[in-house]
C-alpha cells in the first residue's frame, strides 16, 4: 500500500473525495497546512488502485499551476486489511504504476561516468572470466554489469510514446556497447588469446537456446518491475545474454580470429534484439500505456512499429541459425 498526497486549492476537495471513494481507496483525509487555501489531502490506496486514481487526479489537476502530488511509501497500516477471496481474482498484476516505472527505469538509462565505469570494470572482469576459463569471474561481471536500464528504457519509451526517452535509452545502451567493444579489442591485443577456453568459445555459437534465454530475460525483466519485485538478479540474467558476447566479440578481434567474431557478433546481434523484444511485449502485456488518448495513439503507433521491426529481424536471425548453422558454427 502506499499513500497519494495531493497538494492543491480547497476547491478541488470535493472532486478529491470523489475520485477516492469512486476507486474504493481504503481510506482518505486532509491535512491543515499553513497556506489556508490550499488543501492537504492523502488517500491511502492499494497497489491495483494507484494507477486509476493517480490518472484521474492528473486529469483533474491538469489546469492548475500550483497541484501537487506526491506518492509515499507505507511499510505497515493497522489495523490489517482483509482481502476478499473473489476479489483477488480479477486483480492486476501490474503494482506498479506508470510513473514509478518511469522514475526508476529513466534514472538507470542516463549515460554518465557511473555507468561508464561500471561498463568497464565489468567488461574488464568478464574479459579475464573468458581468458581464464572462469565461470565464477564471468558470473561476478554480470552483477556489476548495468546493461538492464537501457534496454528496459527503449522498452519502455516504445510503450508510452516517449521517443526523447527512447533516444536516451539508445544513445546510453550504444556507449556502453561500444565502450565494452573497444575495450575488449584493447585487452585482446595485449592479452594472449586461450584457444581451449570453454567459456570463451561457447560465446562464438548461436543456438535457438540463445533466443530463448533473451527472451526469457527480456520478459522477466518487465515482470519483475511491474509487480515490484526486485530486479537485481534479471539484471544479472540481462548481463549474461549481452555482455560475454560483445566481450568475445572484442577479444576476437582483438587476436585477429575474425571468423569467430562473426559468431560471437551473430549471438550479441540476436540476444539484442530477443531482450528487446520481449521486454517490449511485457510492457503490452501488462497493460503499461499513457494517460491520455493522443499519447495512447502515438504509443499505439510506435509499439506496432518497432514490434514488427524486431519480429521481423528476430526471424531473419533464426532462419540463419536453422537452415545455415554453418555460418555460425565456423569453429
Amino acid at each position: 500500500m502506499k499513500i497519494i498526497e495531493v497538494v492543491a486549492d480547497e476547491s478541488y476537495l470535493d472532486s478529491m473525495k470523489n475520485i477516492a471513494e469512486q476507486n474504493e481507496a481504503l481510506d482518505f483525509w486532509t491535512v491543515s497546512g499553513e497556506d489556508e487555501a490550499r488543501r492537504v489531502v492523502r488517500i491511502l490506496v492499494k497497489p491495483e488502485q494507484r494507477q486509476a486514481i493517480l490518472d484521474a487526479l492528473q486529469g483533474m489537476l491538469a489546469g492548475s499551476s500550483s497541484a501537487r502530488v506526491v506518492v509515499i511509501p507505507v511499510e505497515v497500516t493497522l489495523p490489517r486489511e482483509e482481502e476478499k477471496e473473489e476479489e483477488t481474482e480479477t486483480k492486476s498484476t501490474t503494482e506498479t504504476t506508470r510513473e514509478e516505472l518511469y522514475n526508476s527505469i529513466e534514472k538507470n538509462a542516463r549515460l554518465n561516468r557511473t555507468y561508464l565505469l561500471l561498463v568497464l570494470l565489468s567488461t574488464v572482469v568478464v574479459a579475464i572470466g573468458l581468458l581464464e576459463d572462469n565461470v565464477a569471474v564471468v558470473i561476478g561481471a554480470m552483477v556489476i554489469a548495468p546493461l538492464l536500464g537501457p534496454n528496459l528504457a527503449m522498452a519502455l519509451g516504445t510503450a508510452l510514446g516517449d521517443t526523447d526517452l527512447m533516444w536516451k535509452a539508445f544513445k546510453t545502451g550504444a556507449a556502453g556497447m561500444g565502450l565494452a567493444l573497444i575495450l575488449s579489442i584493447l585487452i585482446g591485443i595485449f592479452w594472449p588469446l586461450n584457444v581451449e577456453s570453454r567459456e570463451l568459445l561457447m560465446r562464438t555459437h548461436v543456438g535457438l537456446d540463445s533466443a530463448a534465454l533473451a527472451l526469457a530475460s527480456g520478459a522477466a525483466a518487465v515482470l519483475s518491475l511491474t509487480s515490484g519485485a526486485p530486479s537485481v538478479l534479471v539484471g544479472v540474467m540481462v548481463a549474461v545474454a549481452l555482455l560475454p558476447p560483445a566481450a568475445t566479440m572484442g577479444l576476437m578481434l582483438g587476436a585477429g580470429q575474425t571468423e569467430l567474431a562473426y559468431g560471437a557478433a551473430f549471438l550479441l546481434a540476436v540476444n539484442v534484439v530477443a531482450v528487446n523484444l520481449a521486454a517490449k511485449l511485457g510492457f503490452l502485456i501488462q497493460g503499461i500505456k499513457p494517460r491520455t488518448w493522443l499519447e495512447k495513439e502515438k504509443a499505439h503507433q510506435s509499439m506496432v512499429s518497432y514490434t514488427i521491426i524486431w519480429v521481423i529481424t528476430l526471424a531473419v536471425l533464426l532462419l540463419v541459425i536453422y537452415f545455415h548453422p554453418e555460418f555460425i558454427n565456423n569453429s
